[in-house]
């Protein structure tokens, strides 16, 4: 495991991990976390890394599941700012572009320093904002010098379209008992018309005032907005106000206010999600210095308010990146855990089918453990995937499924 630190103004905190089975041949593949201001050491530590952490943040333990049983595995914290990643000239302020810019550069400067990885089969994986940074770091690595065997990406229970996030997350809850007949009636009578609802961008008052209502069932009802049936951790009181990421990722067109509880806990995770193992880990001394931390930089969380407060999201949609990488033959895999409200199945599929790519394979169940793991179908080199009962973070809460999935991918065979 070793770490980096790229580029001219920013220092990046990498861990890179070599394959268990064979290092100079199998792929390797860039992990990147999202929010945006979330650090991918959680993807490390609680995902598909190679060790995670106990739950009081003791010890570490070994992943059965870690994705390097199949993969070189190389997860960059990104942009600048998050997790233990710093700015030498303390300016925080980034946006979409030069997010894709920096962690080019610093892919770039990561083979200059390891050449012998450069002939392996070169894969991109985001998750949740990280399906902003994915395709749009992989058009960058797709038209760039020929020194990258670039393959293709991954995007998790990505935001690959606003647009299609906002317009499914209303069918979505309300087909998952969220919200009753009355709300669901005023949703057609004020959001729709001829047949067709705008949920994403209408100017209808009462609208509005039904879509807030939605927003606030799920924002400020208790659910567990990463994964529906799981418990929100600290309870419903703890479900409001440490970090606002994901908030600002859904019906930004209405800007709606969020019920903002004082928050007196030591850090700013997403609500319901429990970092305390891993904030309490890599937040120790000799942890630190044996990461090589320097002792300047800011103490770990698991994302990141500076980050996501003045974040400048340039993109609405990956429509036209995906149609660009498509076109120069790479392959492309977008899966969801399909019990996640904050980036929702049916938003992915939806956003996948608009692509009007050709289907080669019907939309059928895959297999893991003899038992059903979800669903996928396939257009060409692209396949959309579920998850089932799995939330956000796929590799946390199903394992042993995302492995095989992963290794499918990777491998190219059937699902």
């Amino acid at each position: 495991m070793t770490n980096l630190q790229p580029p001219q103004q920013s220092s990046f905190c990498v861990r890179f991990v070599t394959s268990q089975r064979d290092p100079t041949t199998d792929p390797l593949v860039l992990w990147l976390n999202g929010g945006p201001g979330c650090s991918s050491l959680d993807g490390f530590l609680s995902e598909n890394g190679p060790f995670h952490v106990d739950s009081d943040g003791s010890t570490l333990y070994i992943n059965e599941y870690s994705w390097n049983k199949v993969a070189n595995m190389l997860y960059l914290e990104s942009p600048a700012g998050v997790g233990f990643s710093y700015s030498d000239s303390g300016d925080y302020i980034t946006n979409d572009k030069e997010v894709a810019d920096n962690n080019y550069l610093a892919l770039q400067d990561f083979f200059r320093k390891f050449p012998e990885f450069a002939t392996n089969d070169f894969y991109v994986f985001g998750e949740s904002y990280g399906g902003v940074y994915a395709p749009t770091l992989s058009l960058k690595i797709a038209d760039g010098p020929a020194n990258i065997n670039f393959k293709g990406f991954g995007v998790g229970n990505g935001m690959s379209s606003q647009y299609y996030n906002d317009q499914s997350l209303v069918y979505f809850a309300y087909y998952h008992g969220l919200i009753g007949d009355t709300l669901w009636a005023n949703l057609n009578t004020y959001c729709c018309a001829y047949g067709q609802c705008n949920f994403y961008s209408n100017n209808d008052v009462y609208c509005q005032e039904s879509l807030y209502k939605v927003y606030q069932v799920i924002y400020d009802g208790g659910l567990n907005l990463y994964s529906l049936y799981m418990k929100c951790a600290g309870g419903i009181q703890k479900n409001f106000g440490r970090i606002q990421a994901e908030m600002k990722n859904i019906f930004q067109f209405y800007k709606f206010d969020t019920k903002m509880a004082a928050d007196t806990s030591r850090n700013f995770a997403p609500p319901c999600i429990n970092d305390t193992a891993q904030w309490t880990w890599l937040n120790r001394a000799d942890v630190r210095t044996a990461l090589h931390i320097p002792e300047n930089v800011q103490g770990w969380e698991l994302c990141s308010q500076t980050i996501s407060r003045t974040y400048g999201r340039i993109y609405t949609t990956m429509h036209d990146f995906y149609l660009a990488l498509l076109s120069k033959g790479l392959r492309v895999l977008v899966y969801n855990g399909d019990t996640d409200m904050a980036c929702n199945f049916l938003g992915g599929n939806w956003f996948v089918r608009a692509l009007n790519q050709v289907k080669t394979v019907d939309y059928q169940p895959w297999i893991c453990n003899n038992q059903v793991a979800g669903y996928y179908e396939q257009y060409e080199n692209l396949t959309f995937l579920t998850v089932k009962g799995a939330g956000h973070m796929v590799p946390q809460w199903a394992p042993r499924r995302a492995l095989q999935m992963f290794e499918s991918y990777l491998s190219n065979t059937p699902y």
